[in-house]
C-alpha cells in the first residue's frame, strides 16, 4: 500500500492570515440551511437555460463547431483567472467573492440574451468564465469552515450530498418550467428559446440578492491588509502555479482528484453540449427539441438528485473512494451507451440513466478533495480542480464539435464517453488511502484542528 502522509501535511498555496471569528457567526445548522438555500438560487437560473445554450446558439446562425467552440472560451477565462483569483476568498472574505462572481453572473446572462455572433456569444463566454472562475469553490469553503469552526475534522459529505440533491432538484424544477415556457410561446415576437433566458436573468439577480441578505461572515477581511493579500496573492501567481505542482507532486490523492477532472469534464460533452444537438437532428429544428429539452432536463437533474443520495448511501456503506469509482465506471459506460440510443425515446432515456450516475459521483468527488485541503487553502484547492475540468474542456470541447460536424454527433458522444473511463485511474490513489482515513482524522481532532 502507498504511504499516505498525516492529514493534512501538504504546504498551503499561499500563506494566509486567518480571519477573526465574528461574534454573529452562524452555528453549524444555521449555515447549513444558507448552504442550501444559495444552492438552490445558484442553480434553479441555470436550469431554465441547461438545455438551450447549444440550441439558442446555433438558432442565432452559429454553426455547431463555432457553437461549441464559444462555449469553450469559458473554459480558456477559468483557466487563465482561476489561479490569479483563487486566493481572493481566503484573503477578503467567501462573501465578497461570491457577490462579486453573482453579479458577474448577471452580465453573462444579459450578454447571452443579446448575442447575435459568434464574437458576441464569445463575450458572453469569457464573462460566464469569470463567473464560475470566482465562482468555484468559497460556498463549499465557507461551509466547511463554519462547520469546522465548532466541530473540528468533520466529515461533510453527507451535507455535500444533500447540497448536490438540492443543485439537481432546483436545476430539474428550473427545466421542467423552461420546456413549459418553450411550448406555450406566449410571445410571439421572439423565438420560442427567448423567454427562458430572460427568466434566466431574473431569477440570476435574485440570486445576487440572496447572497448579499443571507450570508454572514466576518467584515474584518475587507480592510487594506486583505485587499493586500488579495492583490499579493494575484502577483504570486507564478508561485502559485510552482508550489501547485509541488503539492500534486507530493499528495498522490489530490494530484489523482484533480486529474480526474480532465477525465470527468470531457465525459460530460455528451450529455450537456451535444445531446440537445442530437435531439434537434431527431426532432428536426431546435424549437422542437427545446420543447423536449426542457422536460428532458429536469428529469435527468432529478435523477441526479437520486444519484447524488445514491453516492450518500453507497459511500456510507462501501467507503467515499469506492463510490466514487463506482460512479466514474457506470457515467462513462452509459454515456457510450447513449451514443447507441435509437430514436428519441431511447435519447431519453439514455439520458436519465447518464445524468443519474453524474450524481452518483459528484458528492463522493467533492468529500475526497475537502479531505485533501486544509481551511488556509480550501478554496484554492477547489479552484485548482475547477480550473483542470475548465481549462482541458476548452480543449476537448472543439474537437467534439468537430468530430460531430465531420463524422456524426453518435461518434463524438461515444469518444467523449470512452476518454471518462479513464478517470478511474484517477482515483485508485485516494481508495489506497482511505484505510488510514480513521486514524488521520484521530490526529486532527487531537490536534484541536
Amino acid at each position: 500500500m502507498t504511504e499516505h502522509p498525516p492529514f493534512p501535511e501538504h504546504p498551503p498555496f499561499r500563506e494566509e492570515v486567518a480571519p477573526r471569528p465574528s461574534r454573529r457567526a452562524l452555528s453549524p445548522t444555521a449555515a447549513r440551511r444558507v448552504f442550501l438555500t444559495l444552492t438552490a438560487t445558484r442553480w434553479l437560473p441555470i436550469g431554465f437555460v441547461v438545455g438551450l445554450f447549444t440550441l439558442w446558439q446555433l438558432e442565432r446562425g452559429l454553426t455547431l463547431a463555432q457553437a461549441l467552440t464559444a462555449s469553450a472560451v469559458m473554459g480558456i477565462a477559468v483557466l487563465a483567472l482561476e489561479l490569479p483569483t483563487s486566493g481572493f476568498a481566503d484573503a477578503l472574505g467567501r462573501r465578497p467573492v461570491l457577490i462579486t462572481a453573482a453579479v458577474a453572473n448577471v452580465a453573462s446572462m444579459l450578454a447571452l440574451l443579446v448575442a447575435h455572433s459568434f464574437a458576441a456569444f464569445v463575450v458572453a463566454s469569457v464573462l460566464t468564465g469569470i463567473f464560475r472562475a470566482l465562482d468555484s469553490g468559497p460556498l463549499e469553503a465557507w461551509y466547511v469552515d463554519t462547520v469546522h469552526a465548532s466541530n473540528p475534522g468533520a466529515d461533510v459529505d453527507q451535507d455535500l450530498s444533500r447540497s448536490t440533491s438540492m443543485l439537481g432538484l432546483a436545476i430539474a424544477g428550473g427545466a421542467l418550467l423552461s420546456g413549459g415556457l418553450v411550448a406555450w410561446h406566449p410571445v410571439e415576437s421572439h423565438s420560442a428559446l427567448w423567454l427562458p433566458i430572460v427568466v434566466c436573468l431574473v431569477l440570476s439577480v435574485v440570486h445576487l440578492i440572496a447572497v448579499v441578505v443571507l450570508m454572514r461572515e466576518p467584515t474584518t477581511h475587507l480592510d487594506s491588509s486583505g485587499l493586500a493579500r488579495a492583490a499579493q496573492s494575484a502577483r504570486d501567481t507564478p508561485g502559485v502555479i510552482g508550489s501547485g505542482l509541488r503539492l500534486l507532486w507530493h499528495n498522490p490523492v489530490l494530484r489523482g482528484l484533480v486529474l480526474l477532472e480532465c477525465f470527468w469534464s470531457t465525459a460530460m460533452i455528451a450529455s450537456e453540449a451535444l445531446t440537445p444537438v442530437r435531439m434537434a437532428e431527431l426532432l428536426g429544428s431546435e424549437e422542437r427539441a427545446g420543447v423536449v429539452m426542457g422536460p428532458l432536463a429536469a428529469g435527468a437533474w432529478a435523477v441526479f438528485a437520486v444519484g447524488a443520495w445514491l453516492c450518500g448511501k453507497s459511500s456510507a456503506r462501501w467507503g467515499v473512494a469506492r463510490a466514487a469509482i463506482l460512479g466514474r465506471v457506470v457515467h462513462s459506460v452509459l454515456t457510450i451507451g447513449m451514443a447507441l440510443a435509437m430514436g428519441p425515446v431511447g435519447l431519453v432515456v439514455a439520458h436519465l440513466l447518464v445524468y443519474t450516475a453524474h450524481g452518483m459521483q459528484g458528492p463522493a468527488y467533492s468529500a475526497l478533495l475537502h479531505r485533501e485541503a486544509s481551511a488556509s487553502n480550501r478554496s484554492t484547492v477547489l479552484s485548482l480542480a475547477s480550473m483542470s475540468a475548465f481549462g482541458f474542456t476548452a480543449l476537448t470541447m472543439p474537437l467534439a464539435g468537430l468530430l460531430a460536424q465531420s463524422v456524426s454527433t453518435p461518434a463524438a458522444m461515444a469518444a467523449a464517453g470512452a476518454f471518462g473511463l479513464g478517470g478511474v485511474w484517477c482515483l485508485l490513489p485516494a481508495l489506497r488511502a482511505e484505510r488510514s482515513r480513521p486514524a488521520r482524522v484521530a490526529a486532527l481532532r487531537a490536534c484541536g484542528r
